[in-house]
């Protein structure tokens, strides 16, 4: 016996599908807004009656704007999906979904987004988006002559509004006082947190200048001191997920960093990134604006450290084992580790070694200074395992899966310790490379772009809103090794530098700590934000 397909106006259709994203999609947000509540108080039932009447409103009245009879399913379908998604990436490693997550998913390369789409993935967005879609297609929707659907459209648009308004308006005191104190908790409620993600970032995109276009530091110009130096090569070394804590220059209990302490290096200990992610984070440390006076059009708009070096005349080169520069190195000379002649990528991506794959040749070639960016593929999660070699599976059990709910928090802790490990030893590499070099006095500077969650406060990964992180996010790794010849060409005092080295830092150091180091001139620099300034010999 065929089940007779029921008859549904556009509108039914979108209240339904309103209903369902707000009772299926969205436990995080519910979790979170009332979770905490005593539900024998009255009080909490008329916030939860409230909430779900006013955003199933506001849906609906939305919704009303952009869906017509033609339009409304494959809209409707594209909503079920997107919640899906981000419920299950949201209720599994705690993440927000706001413009800069929204970013970083349009920034991420294939090779790292199927990292995230494993089988529990897969499996709730079939059952929770793909299902629910499909059967938007089985009612029939009926037709109304055209100027009745227009009037019957516009009350239910502004009925939405009314209603999502009055709806709130006796609780509205609870409700306000909730979102002060927890402005973040709107970045759960899906999709509603991709539409205005989209929107801001259409919004924000449209009318923007080139990346780099507007020029910074044109009147960089070598000081007179290079008349008695070798050639410099400094290399600045940009890890990826790397967290202060699990560093084991940094007091962590697990001896992560073996390699670096024999090469002694000079370890900053509390440093402070920029953002919580890629996006954010490496345009801003390059940046003369840093985290200090951030501005993200400005960052995304004006030349970075990088060009200034160029303005100067000292060359610069990016090698990349990640997913681009993000502008930094615009129109500069790129190379990318899976391009090289003679490297093979395993799925998983390139390990860090290639970086160095061809460097000497290369620097053969070169001519005068140069300043060298290794853009690290580093501790990038939620596939830890996939990032270092069996050399460095030091710490077992280690965590060998995509999706980290199927392991301990110390098994996830493991495998990220590998990767630690892993980056020390590529370090160490770097750093053998350099004192090799008998051409050029060498020094190199790493620092980590964020940090990460392992399970802390049941989060995951990276990239919490900046104002919520935990620091375990955002306080990164930073080390400094000097050649003997570069200190002393420099008349940089290595012992003051290592003294000085617990003193607060931050991304907004990097800019002008090369440039100070590179003996650089122009009207951008602030001798005050150098590093190194303080332990270096007036010229």
């Amino acid at each position: 016996m065929r089940l007779a397909r029921p008859t549904l106006h556009t509108e039914t259709l979108v209240l339904l599908a309103a209903v369902y994203l707000l009772a299926a999609c969205n436990g995080p947000f519910w979790n979170a807004a009332l979770g905490s509540r005593d539900w024998a108080l009255p009080g909490t039932w008329a916030l939860a009656a409230a909430m779900a009447v006013s955003f199933t409103a506001a849906y609906v009245a939305f919704c009303g704007l952009v869906a017509a009879r033609w339009t409304v399913r494959p809209l409707l379908a594209v909503l079920l999906v997107t919640g899906a998604a981000l419920s299950y990436y949201i209720d599994r490693y705690g993440v927000f979904f706001d413009r800069g997550m929204l970013r970083n998913v349009l920034a991420t390369q294939w090779s790292e987004a199927r990292e995230l789409l494993g089988p529990g993935f897969i499996l709730h967005v079939l059952v929770f988006g793909i299902v629910p879609a499909a059967l938007l297609w089985w009612p029939r929707l009926q037709r109304r002559p055209l100027l009745r659907a227009v009037a019957i459209r516009a009350a239910w648009i502004v009925g939405g509004i009314v209603v999502a308004v009055a709806a709130m308006l006796p609780v509205f005191q609870d409700f306000a006082s909730m979102m002060r104190n927890d402005r973040q908790m709107r970045f759960l409620l899906t999709p509603g947190n991709a539409v205005v993600a989209l929107l801001q970032e259409a919004w924000s995109g449209s009318g923007r200048a080139p990346p780099a276009s507007v020029p910074v530091g044109t009147d960089a110009r070598l000081a007179p001191t290079w008349q008695q130096r070798r050639p410099t090569l400094f290399v600045v070394v940009v890890g990826e997920t790397a967290r202060a804590q699990n560093f084991g220059l940094n007091g962590y209990a697990r001896d992560t960093t073996p390699e670096l302490a024999r090469r002694g290096v000079i370890p900053f200990t509390d440093v402070t990134a920029c953002g919580t992610s890629t996006e954010v984070s490496l345009p801003c440390m390059f940046s003369a604006y840093g985290r200090r006076h951030y501005d993200e059009d400005k960052i995304a708009t004006h030349e970075s450290l990088l060009h200034v070096l160029k303005h100067a005349g000292v060359p610069v080169l990016w090698r990349d084992n990640q997913s681009g520069c993000k502008g930094v190195c615009q129109g500069l000379p790129v190379e990318q580790v899976d391009q090289l002649p003679g490297v093979a990528c395993p799925a998983g991506g390139c390990l860090d070694e290639s970086l160095l794959h061809g460097l000497q040749q290369r620097l053969d070639s070169a001519q005068g200074s140069l300043v060298l960016v290794l853009h690290q593929l580093g501790s990038h999660g939620p596939s830890y395992f996939r990032r270092y070699p069996p050399a460095s599976k030091r710490f077992q059990p280690a965590c060998e899966q995509d999706e980290l709910r199927r392991c301990s928090q110390a098994e996830i802790v493991n495998a990220y310790d590998n990767t630690i490990l892993y980056t020390d030893h590529v370090l160490g590499r770097v750093i053998d490379f350099l004192a090799a070099q008998q051409r050029f006095d060498t020094g190199l500077l790493y620092v980590s772009d964020h940090g990460e969650s392992l399970g802390e406060s049941g989060l995951y990964l990276h990239g919490v809103p900046y104002a919520i992180a935990p620091d375990v996010q955002k306080k990164v790794p930073m080390v400094a090794w000097l050649s003997p010849a570069l200190a002393t060409s420099t008349k940089l005092d290595v012992q003051c530098l290592r003294a000085r080295a617990a003193l607060p830092a931050s991304h907004d150091n990097l800019f002008h700590s090369v440039l100070g180091l590179m003996d650089v001139q122009t009207s951008v620099y602030e001798a005050g934000m150098d590093l190194f300034r303080p332990c270096r010999a007036a010229p």
